[in-house]
This record gives C-alpha cells, structure tokens and sequence, in this order.
C-alpha cells in the first residue's frame, strides 16, 4: 500500500512540475487570467505533492515512546494541509485572476499558444489520472465511488485523485474560456473561466478538508474489521459472548481495537489468558493492520449499559468502567 501510493503521489508531483512551467511560459506570452489560474492550480499541486511525500515519509518512523502506535497520523495531518492549501491558494488566486480580468479585460494574445499547452497539460494531466484512478480502483473494490472515498484511512491516492480530477475539469474550463474570448472578442470569458476555476477549486478542497478532518480526529476502522474481531472471539471457546468492541485508526495500516468480552465463570485467569493470546493470534492474522487489541471481561448486560448510556452522551457508569 505504501508503495502505490508513492507511485502515485511522484507520478502527479511530475507531471504537474511539468504542466506548471509550460502553463506559466503561456501565460506570461499570452496574458491569460484563465491560463495564469491553471498556472496557479499546478504549481499548488506540485507543493501538495511534495508535502505529501513529506507525509509520507514521516508516518513511516517507526514506534517509540511517545508515540506507541506510531506515526501514522502524521500523514493526516500533511493531507489536511495540503486541502487547505488548495482553498487558500489555489482557489483564491483562481479568483482574484478572475475577477481582475472580468473588471479590467485584457485582450488574450497568441491563443494558439494556449491551445498547444492545455492540450499538453491534458496529456501530462491525463497520465497522472489514470495511475491514480488505477491504486483507487483496486482499492475500493466493490464498494461504490463515494463510499470508498468515504471510508478510505489512506489519504494519498484519493488525494492525488481529486486533485487530477479537478485539474482536468480546469483544462477544459479553460479551453472553453480562452476559446469564447477568441470566437467573441469578449475576454470576460476568459476571467470567467478563471471564476469557474477557483469555484472548482473550492469545492474540491471541502471533500478533502471534511475527509481529512476526520481522519485527523479518529475515525473508527471500517466495518470489515470490527465483524472479524468479533467473528474470531466469538469463535473461542473460552468465551461465551463477544459483546462489542471499539476501533480507532491510527493510519493508513494502523488500527487499535479494545474487546468486550463475556469468559466463562469457570474459568481460571491463566485460562483466560491463554484465551485472549489465541483471539489476538487470530485477529494479527487475519488483519495485520491491528497493531494492539486489548480485551476486557465483561458481562454482556454491562456492556449494553455502556453502549446505551454512550448513545445518549452519557458518561459511563462505575459499573460500566
């Protein structure tokens, strides 16, 4: 998983290097607002992706003291920034070209020129795209888009998704701009190209800042997880009942679980030991993300006092701890 999304996040910091300077060159020869926007968004881009490396690398340190579970939400942390950086930048100075442009028109010059880079930067855009739509894909697996965007713990491929996606959208926005000022001789259609952009922008740096948020704050694993641990408990036969049991990821292949389980009253604590040695085994094997799982005997009516009371924002009773 770490290795795709390297592959990934150096496919895109490339390719839109590579857009970026090509989309400055134009604008500075053309004087486009629309193209100096794409200009903007690509050089944002190649900042994210750096960040993201950064990310990257830094949630890769292993444990230590202080951080027992790891580094994993480091990288959180740098994916959060860098959707804020495509709403603070990106979308911002979208705007400001923009506007300037639909108050104070400019002529666009050399269109031509325009043309020839978007549609390089569609091809170098489009590269990008498909490397990342490839690692989402397989990821998902059968989930539907939004669901697995919705429950993905990994935040580099879907980042570099959204980006690419919004990247592409920008082309052709901008195509659309530059060529209605041209067919028009009306270059408001170019600063409103650049309005759309920013628009664009925007709204794409809100999925990923309520995405990343969450993670950032701790989000439970998925589903999957939570049945398993209480598939493999349930299964022993030290133990009577599996009552529940709480997740909370720590990154992108780190999950802490706590188990609520109900032992036989027969049994000794070395008995019990054993038992919870076997459900850990079984849950490391079955998913080797969950770094530490911690079990707690406890009848099943205490733990549907604690559930409920947690439903009603209650704190927990004395009896429930």
């Amino acid at each position: 998983m770490a290795s795709s999304g390297n592959k990934v996040v150096i496919a895109a910091l490339i390719g839109n290097l590579a857009v970026s300077v090509t989309k400055f060159v134009a604008a500075s020869m053309t004087g486009s607002s629309a193209m100096l926007s794409e200009g903007v968004h690509s050089l944002v881009d190649t900042s994210n992706e750096l960040l993201m490396l950064y990310g990257m690398r830094r949630a890769s340190r292993p444990v230590d003291v202080a951080h027992p579970f790891g580094h994993g939400r480091e990288l959180y942390f740098w994916a959060f920034i860098v959707a804020l950086l495509v709403f603070a930048l990106g979308a911002s100075v979208s705007m400001y070209e923009g506007v300037g442009q639909l108050r104070h028109p400019e002529p666009v010059e050399r269109p031509v020129v325009n043309y020839l880079v978007l549609a390089a930067s569609m091809v170098f855009e489009g590269v990008s795209w498909t490397i990342a739509m490839r690692e989402f894909r397989r990821a998902k697996g059968s989930l539907g888009w939004f669901e697995a965007f919705r429950q993905s713990k990994d935040p580099t491929t879907f980042t570099v998704l959204f980006e690419d996606t919004a990247a592409l959208a920008g082309l052709v926005v901008a195509l659309c701009g530059i060529g209605l000022a041209q067919l028009t001789g009306n270059p408001r259609w170019d600063g409103g190209a650049s309005v759309v952009i920013s628009l664009l922008l925007a709204f794409t740096a809100l999925l990923l800042v309520r995405e990343t948020k969450a993670l950032l704050l701790g989000e439970s694993a998925g589903d999957a997880v939570r049945t398993e641990i209480l598939r493999i408990a349930g299964a022993d036969p030290g133990v009577r009942c599996a009552n529940g049991v709480i997740t909370q990821q720590f990154g992108p292949e780190t999950v802490v679980a706590a188990l609520s389980a109900d032992f036989h009253d027969a049994m000794t604590t070395t008995e019990i030991e054993d038992c919870i040695r076997r459900i850990e085994a079984g849950v490391q094997k079955a998913n080797p993300e969950v770094v530490a799982l911690f079990v707690k005997p406890q009848t099943a009516e205490i733990w549907q006092q604690r559930t409920l009371r947690a439903r009603r924002g209650e704190a927990p009773s004395a009896a429930a701890k």
